[in-house]
């Protein structure tokens, strides 16, 4: 009988092990999951154009660029600039403008060369040109970014150098038109055509023009320097224009 005993009580304790080795052995583990890496920032693009690229001493180009994924934009000699835009440029030999755009994915860069020829010695001199032509030479107009009337940092070098032909030049009187491209309604765009050019004629006054000098007059749409449906063609009509007041 205690024989009897003894080796049920073995079973029962056999049973009771391998019932707890089971239970260890089918325990969860817990998976370690990596979490997934966040996605890569886009590298950034650039797009860069002088048209035209070759000109006269003395005379202007438009030099635009578009950019995408970029957070800073800087061109060569003129310092940052807005990620997409258009500037007219004068210089007085041949260059070659150099833009980098940074953002999070990395660095592009583009580079647009503007030849400029040099008059040849039977060409008319220079300070037979007409009072106009003069002032079209030194008196730029200035951009605006999509849907506003702020002066840009990029405009603030181009109007110092507007109000120092103009104040070197105390009798001539200025028209500045302002212009919008052909996104809104007419009524909104003669608007803020109209505070463009009367934030154009704020600066000039700060920078000691006489206010009595300057006239404005808002175009809207009405007059677009550019007629394609695309950015770079909708910039070129987001702007302030000067000309003399005859």
């Amino acid at each position: 009988m205690t024989r009897r005993k003894s080796v049920v009580t073995s079973v029962a304790l056999l049973a009771i092990l391998v019932a707890a080795g089971c239970k260890k052995k089918n325990a969860s583990v817990p998976s370690q999951e990596t979490a997934p890496s966040a996605a890569s920032s886009p590298a950034p693009t650039v797009q860069m154009a002088v048209s035209p690229s070759t000109i006269s001493a003395g005379d202007q180009a438009t030099l635009s660029w578009k950019t995408s994924d970029a957070t800073d934009v800087s061109i060569d000699g003129i310092g940052k600039v807005p990620t997409t835009g258009v500037k007219t440029v004068t210089p007085a030999e041949s260059t070659t403008y150099h833009l980098v755009a940074q953002g999070p994915g990395g660095t592009a860069e583009a580079t647009a060369r503007l030849v400029v020829t040099t008059a040849p010695a039977v060409a008319v001199p220079s300070n037979t040109m007409t009072a106009e032509e003069e002032f079209k030479a030194n008196v730029q107009d200035i951009f605006f970014d999509y849907d506003t009337y702020d002066i840009r940092s990029d405009a603030q070098s181009t109007l110092s150098h507007d109000a120092s032909y103009l104040a070197s030049h105390p009798n001539i009187k200025v028209v500045i038109g302002g212009y919008c491209d052909e996104r809104g309604s007419d009524e909104y765009n003669l608007a803020l055509g109209q505070n463009r050019a009367d934030a154009a004629k704020k600066a000039l006054v700060s920078a000691g023009i006489a206010a009595d000098r300057i006239r404005v007059i808002s175009y809207g749409k009405e007059k677009p320097f550019c007629s394609e449906s695309t950015e770079e063609c909708w910039q070129q009509n987001r702007r302030a224009g000067f000309s003399m007041d005859q």
